[in-house]
């Protein structure tokens, strides 16, 4: 097999262009508009692929490539901000990568995004970011997936939406992101209509909560919310990445050692995390202190998240710049190249390479761990005769 080639659009730190190295891909280009993050790329890749500024004055210069990745701008999406979604402007930056489809044609397409995706407003946004989608020569598969089931002690859910081009030849789609076990459980009614595209809900016409996986194409989509996803990699507690020595710098302030012994006691895992102690039920999350027998919340790049407050041994401290970077799934010095508050803003905004690596190597055309729609007496119509 050929060495696939990539683009990483809304590149960040190159979480996908680190996953593409280690499956021996070659990434051909790549495009970020955020100064910090361009420096570390810079630093961390070389300057060869990387193409600083607005996309929107880029988009006609992307090369071919066998594969588009991207992380595409998730703060109209998220549940922090406005939560305006496409009515934002930034929202508009997917059409982008609506253009370069329709230009460039890759074979694979792998895009990620905040949870809160499939379910803002009824699940009018994700409708509108998969209609689009839907529109083109592809067939659709999506996936809730979290960073703690590959090996990273996080609570970190983001969709997955991989994109893989009709072919001629390709008549029969093949599911990539459901695992077989996860195929198995799909019976009765349900695997019928999985198994005749024409039964599909229409993608505009539907008004609610997007299932946590389904398949897409030709404005048509089938969905379920498979069991919880589980792979051979065991989880990581957050006590297993944390530094052995640390700085006093990282500790509470006096001011903050007093209103912490003011906290009600928890003492209780909510998603993996352990939560110790906070005021008013959680109610005031700056309040929270967090233990290190679970994984961490969701980092953020949001300047008050990287100050939660973590018990750690007879300690309590915030956690470190380095810890964020393992926790994330990068290398300890992955953003040396700029300074220690900026690191925590760009750890936080990036895709976990482990989480998307798991996603791109089952893009081989190898056939391998694949599967296809169950079979009906009538072949199955999802891909149309296109070229």
């Amino acid at each position: 097999m050929n060495v696939m080639r990539t683009v990483e659009l809304f590149a960040g730190i190159g979480g996908f262009r680190i996953a593409a190295d280690r499956l021996g891909w070659e990434t051909v280009w790549a495009n970020d508009s955020s100064e910090k993050a361009c420096i570390v790329y810079h630093d961390r890749f070389g300057p060869k692929e990387l193409h600083q500024g607005d996309f929107t004055e880029l988009k006609a210069v992307v090369p071919d490539h066998d594969v588009l990745t991207g992380g595409f701008p998730c703060q109209p999406f998220s549940s922090a901000g406005k939560k305006e979604g496409t009515r934002d402007a930034r929202g508009t930056l997917f059409e982008l990568i609506v253009d370069v489809l329709k230009m460039r044609r890759p074979k694979f397409f792998v895009l990620e995004n905040v949870k809160r995706l499939l379910t803002m407003e009824n699940g009018g946004h994700f409708a509108t970011i998969l209609g689009s989608l839907a529109e083109l020569d592809y067939a659709l598969e999506w996936r809730l997936l979290n960073a703690m089931h590959f090996g990273l002690p996080q609570n970190r859910e983001r969709v997955v939406i991989l994109g893989v081009r009709k072919t001629r030849e390709q008549l029969d789609p093949r599911i990539r992101l459901a695992l077989p076990e996860d195929f198995s459980t799909i019976k009765g009614r349900q695997r019928d209509r999985l198994a005749e595209p024409a039964t599909w809900n229409t993608i505009p016409e539907h008004k609610a909560r997007f299932p946590d996986w389904g398949l897409a194409s030709a404005g048509r989509f089938f969905g379920l919310d498979l069991e919880k996803f589980t792979t051979a990699c065991p989880l990581v507690r957050l006590a297993a990445v944390l530094q052995d020595t640390v700085p006093a710098e990282f500790d509470f302030t006096e001011a903050t050692l007093k209103w912490a012994h003011e906290n009600d006691p928890v003492n209780r895992f909510i998603h993996g995390v352990e939560i110790l102690s906070n005021q008013r039920g959680g109610a005031r999350m700056g309040y929270t202190i967090f233990g290190t027998n679970g994984v961490a919340p969701t980092l953020t790049s949001t300047t008050s998240r990287h100050y939660e407050r973590y018990k750690i041994g007879e300690r309590y401290r915030r956690l470190t710049n380095i810890e964020y970077a393992r926790i994330q799934g990068f290398p300890d010095e992955h953003c040396k190249a700029v300074s220690v508050y900026d690191q925590y803003q760009l750890f936080g905004n990036a895709v976990p390479p482990p989480l998307v690596e798991w996603v791109l190597s089952r893009l081989s055309d190898d056939g391998i761990t694949r599967h296809a729609l169950p079979r009906r007496k009538e072949p199955a119509t999802l891909f149309d005769d296109a070229n």
